[in-house]
């Protein structure tokens, strides 16, 4: 069966441009239409996938593209591919890994060939590359994250923006004056990755409302990332007393490299983070925490998928309320 992804090789091009020279949904240069048009003559190509009715047979699978990309945190992926999975099995559909780290061309083989029925987008950008082939394929789509730009998608995320916000203002409220985001590692906001972006923006806006002094670091993974960061926060932020954390396997060595440091957790320095649940409430100070609610935005991501299946209509973009879980890690300013 010839694919979308072979006709875009042959032309030269890439598959949503291929989706584009055959929708007519998009202008696309008169050689790059012959192009695509030649190759399609070339190699038989058939968009439908050979025939096949998908209203009349559909395969009963979706696809979820979940890019191992750097920076990622394999733990927080296994978590919501388990979700999605879960939540497909309980209606009757089994799901198709594509894990390319960048590019449209796992999306478009899966889509345009009748493997799978609709698809489901993790580690969304902010101008994400995959969202053309997305608004011009014709099997359905849900993105868990939430681009710059969302009409003509479906998309459902935690209020990341609301998040940061929501930590900040806590702190805040404990009296704290001086407070310090440890961040996703540096290639997630070069990527420009959305829901990084958007707790930023979250965090920095909420530090301004209250009038402190604040500072916004990326980081990397382990503890001699961790030890650096929190010596740079030291030595360009002094009156430090407080810090959010938006970087899952760095609570711990966080923790451990203030008290390395001489600062109590939290009798000198109060800390948050948004992460899983369990990460939060296991680290070696029980940590006030806004959760990643990863069960729930896999389910909710498939039960949008089914009804967009089944015609349904949907709502464009659902944002989860962040919940904040107050532990032992924060306390009153100078408590």
């Amino acid at each position: 069966m010839v694919k979308i992804t072979d006709v875009a090789r042959r032309a030269g091009v890439s598959p949503s441009t291929v989706s584009y020279a055959l929708s007519g949904k998009r202008p696309i240069s008169d050689a790059t239409r012959r192009r695509v048009q030649a190759a399609v003559r070339e190699l038989g190509y058939r968009a439908d996938g050979g025939g096949r009715s998908r209203s009349a047979a559909r395969a009963k699978v979706l696809a979820l593209a979940v890019p191992m990309r750097p920076g990622i945190h394999v733990p927080v992926v296994t978590q919501f591919a388990v979700s999605v999975v879960t939540a497909a099995r309980a209606r009757d559909h089994d799901v198709l890994l594509l894990t390319q780290g960048e590019g449209d061309e796992g999306i478009g083989r899966a889509t345009e060939t009748g493997l799978a029925d609709g698809v489901i987008v993790t580690d969304v950008q902010l101008q994400d590359p995959r969202l053309p082939l997305l608004r011009s394929c014709s099997s359905p789509s849900v993105l868990i994250g939430v681009p710059a730009e969302a009409d003509g998608l479906t998309c459902v995320d935690l209020d990341f923006r609301a998040a940061g916000e929501l930590c900040v203002d806590h702190l805040a409220g404990l009296g704290h004056r001086a407070v310090a985001l440890v961040g996703s590692p540096p290639e997630v906001y070069v990527r420009r990755t959305a829901f990084a972006r958007r707790l930023v923006e979250g965090f920095t806006a909420a530090a301004d409302r209250h009038g402190l002094a604040s500072a916004v670091l990326p980081c990397g993974t382990g503890r001699d990332a961790a030890r650096a960061v929190v010596e740079r926060l030291l030595r360009d932020l002094p009156a430090l007393t407080a810090v959010v954390v938006h970087n899952e396997p760095l609570v711990d060595p966080l923790i451990e490299a203030f008290e390395e440091l001489g600062m109590r957790i939290p009798g000198d320095l109060s800390l948050t983070a948004v992460c899983p649940e369990p990460v939060a409430a296991a680290a070696r100070v029980p940590v006030t925490s806004v959760a990643v609610p990863a069960a729930e935005l896999g389910a909710r991501a498939v039960h949008l998928l089914v009804r967009k299946l089944s015609g349904a209509a949907v709502p464009g973009t659902t944002l989860l309320p962040p919940r904040l879980t107050v532990r032992a890690s924060t306390a009153p300013r100078g408590h």
